[in-house]
C-alpha cells in the first residue's frame, strides 16, 4: 500500500566513473552514507558509478524508479556537465 504522506525523499545518484567519495566535503559526504542520509537527512540514498549501470544508464534509472508495491517513483534529472 502506498503511503499518502511518505515523509521521506528517495535519491538515486549516478556518478562519473572517476568519482571518489573520499574527495567530497564533509557536508556532502553525508549523502553518500546510506544510514547517515536516512537518519540525519531523512533521505533514502542509493548511488553507483556509471560503469556499474547494468544495461545502461536509462535501464538502471528505470529499474530504480519501480516501487516495491508497483507503480513508479517520480524522477527529476539533474545533470552537471563539468
Amino acid at each position: 500500500m502506498a503511503k499518502t504522506e511518505p515523509n521521506d525523499v528517495d535519491i538515486f545518484l549516478l556518478m562519473h566513473d572517476l568519482f571518489d567519495v573520499r574527495q567530497v566535503s564533509r557536508e556532502a559526504a553525508l549523502i553518500f552514507d546510506q544510514a547517515v542520509a536516512q537518519n540525519v537527512l531523512g533521505a533514502s540514498v542509493c548511488w553507483i558509478r556509471r560503469a556499474a549501470a547494468l544495461g545502461g544508464e536509462e535501464a538502471t534509472i528505470g529499474h530504480w524508479q519501480l516501487k516495491r508495491e508497483g507503480g513508479k517513483r517520480g524522477v527529476v534529472g539533474v545533470v552537471d556537465h563539468d
